[in-house]
């Protein structure tokens, strides 16, 4: 248990080390709907140098528009650590209870996920559809899961392999799904049997073992969804997981897309049947995770939330 406990602390602190905040690179209607907003793992609700920054420029652009962005905790600290450390259930719990609790998103709203806030934010379509959510922006969301870590500079090395073996070896350790975020959405593509088993998470969002009617036409209901893959992403692995692709089963080195998926041949999630209805929308930013360009932001992602 203590190797264990060590090895969750290096969890935490290598993806502190190289994560998920969101860069923005300097470079009008009225809104119709308000704005809900998830932050990706590391960040929090009202970083100014992230999500806050995300925000004046979304108010900007949409003159008049209200954004709720989602704080997980009583506090900012508490929001950044429960992004590591709260079961990822509860936490959609906990959003669809702000979400449901705010007057202003009574009649509907646009929603904006960043990383696995993107992941997050269509558990919350899936699960919550009172009130409506309209439009889902997944920006680099790993709706396959991940398996894998990016490469790691300098000293990070060593706590990059112990991470890695600490995942590949005990992610479905009982403990470690309950407790680990990250763990929640770990999917080893050579070990099929055991994700679909007891991914306390993931496997149930999407719909690995039993199809949930209910989440399938909660998911349905929406009139787009965004889904923004990075192409020089060196953060997901695999990066087509944020396109709903992922490794064929049995190897690390073969992928199939999302057209290929039993999720989509079977129709599980809906995801073929809003593609017929033009509903899902594939788009690339040529750069590493989270980051892109203002410019890039306004032109593809502004659209979905007027």
């Amino acid at each position: 248990m203590m190797e264990l406990q060590k090895g969750i602390l290096f969890l935490c602190l290598f993806y502190v080390s190289i994560c998920g905040s969101v860069k923005v690179f300097k470079t009008t209607d009225n809104a119709t709907l308000p704005l809900v907003m998830w932050h990706g793992m590391g960040d929090s609700c009202c970083n100014p140098l992230s999500l806050g920054n995300i925000q004046k420029m979304i108010e900007k652009e949409v003159p008049g528009i209200y954004v709720h962005s989602l704080r997980i905790g009583n506090n900012i600290e508490e929001d950044t650590l429960n992004g590591f450390l709260m079961n990822s259930n509860d936490q959609i719990d906990m959003a669809c209870n702000l979400i449901a609790k705010d007057p202003k998103l009574a009649n509907g709203y646009n929603s904006i996920g960043f990383s696995q806030g993107g992941q997050f934010l269509r558990a919350v379509a899936q699960k919550c559809p009172k009130p409506p959510m309209k439009n889902l922006i997944s920006v680099g969301g790993q709706h396959q899961g991940v398996y894998g870590f990016p490469r790691c500079p300098g000293d990070n090395v060593t706590i990059c392999n112990y991470v890695r073996e600490l995942l590949n070896f005990g992610a479905y350790i009982e403990f470690v799904q309950d407790h680990i975020v990250q763990a929640q959405y770990w999917h080893d593509p050579l070990e099929e049997a055991e994700y679909k088993k007891k991914s306390v998470f993931l496997a149930d969002l999407n719909q690995e073992n039993v199809v949930n009617e209910t989440y399938k036409t909660n998911f349905m209901r929406l009139s787009k969804f965004v889904m923004v893959m990075f192409s020089d992403d060196h953060m997901v692995e695999p990066k087509e997981s944020e396109w709903f692709g992922f490794y064929k089963p049995g190897t690390t080195e073969e992928l199939y897309k999302l057209q290929e998926s039993p999720l989509y041949t079977m129709d599980k999630l809906g995801l073929k049947a809003m593609d017929a209805a033009n509903k899902l929308v594939f788009l690339t930013s040529p750069t590493d995770h989270l980051q892109f360009t203002e410019q890039w932001f306004i032109e593809n992602l502004i659209p979905y939330i007027k």
